[in-house]
């Protein structure tokens, strides 16, 4: 992964409301219309978060008719974490498990 792929996920990161949808997330997949009530958003501010979410590639979509679901995605998850895994790495550090 370079810099600028892990800046465009820890972007994703970097604000209350994007953390509050991935809170949502973290309970399964759910569409557009959900996140819209559950979170007391419109439309417009939530398709602005979820495509920073979507575009950093934490958060996966599919289309269904005319709804679209989110959900948290398994290989942007395991990217995020290796990505900070290599950052917070401290030469003569053994993690505890």
């Amino acid at each position: 992964m370079t810099n600028s792929e892990a800046a465009r996920m820890f972007k994703a990161f970097c604000d209350e409301k994007r953390l509050d949808i991935l809170a949502q997330l973290r309970e399964g997949e759910f569409c557009a219309t959900e996140l819209c009530e559950k979170l007391n958003i419109g439309q417009s501010t939530l398709s602005h978060h979820m495509k920073i979410l979507y575009d950093s590639g934490i958060v996966d979509m599919r289309k269904k008719g005319t709804f679209v679901y989110y959900s948290i995605s398994e290989t942007g998850s395991r990217q995020i974490k290796s990505v900070l895994d290599a950052i917070m790495k401290v030469r003569g550090y053994q993690e505890v498990k």
